[in-house]
């Protein structure tokens, strides 16, 4: 059968904080800048995607065209 271990420290049992070890506070640390980062906005990737977002919408819409020239498709 398990047993919970407690503290005996009277250190500890008097203290109205909670217990954390330094690994704790330094996990802690960590996913707070994270959660910080997590809800910056980003730019979309890059400065240089939008022309080559646009270069290849327009290869599509050409691709689209030439294929209801050819044939019957709902497009």
């Amino acid at each position: 059968m398990a047993t919970r271990r407690t503290s005996t420290s009277t250190s500890e049992k008097t203290s109205s904080q909670p217990y954390m070890s330094e690994y704790d506070k330094l996990v802690e640390e960590r996913l707070t800048t994270l959660e910080a980062k997590a809800h910056t906005p980003c730019n979309g990737g890059g400065s240089g995607d939008s022309a080559r977002i646009a270069a290849l919408e327009a290869r599509v819409e050409a691709l689209v065209a030439a294929l209801k020239k050819q044939m019957s498709l709902p497009l």
